[in-house]
């Protein structure tokens, strides 16, 4: 699957207790149409998405980039604390390309992958969310 789409903002990287990193983000898809009268209207969908490869990734993924993400999407439902159901989309990307935006224009050097915007957490499972 493909969806194309801008960052919410900065991406994090968080470390799980087996040592795997993962990269999270969200992304805005904006659907522009017309209503039978006429009427314009725009629908914006908010994606959370995880990118396990190559976690330096992260430095790049920035608030107001725009990429295009290859992958597969699933879905999670549950019940909130007073027994509301909720539900959400996850993106699990395969791959990424940066289509321009963003604060960062180009990857940085290797020795800068584990900069400030890094953000390390141990969890209690192997699950980023």
């Amino acid at each position: 699957m493909e969806i194309t789409g801008r960052i919410t903002q900065d991406a994090s990287t968080f470390t799980t207790k087996s040592d795997k990193q993962v990269v999270n983000f969200n992304i805005a898809v904006n659907e522009r149409y017309q209503t039978k009268a006429g009427e314009k209207k725009e629908i914006t969908e908010y994606i959370r998405c995880s990118y396990w490869i190559a976690p330096a990734v992260a430095a790049v993924l920035t608030k107001g980039t725009i990429v295009q993400l290859f992958g597969r999407i699933s879905t999670q439902a549950w019940q909130d604390s007073d027994g509301n159901p909720k539900a959400s989309l996850q993106f699990h990307t395969s791959n990424i390309k940066i289509l321009g935006g963003g604060s960062r224009g180009s990857f940085p050097k290797p020795e800068l992958a584990g900069n400030e915007k890094q953000q390390t957490r141990q969890q209690g499972d192997d699950l980023p969310f």
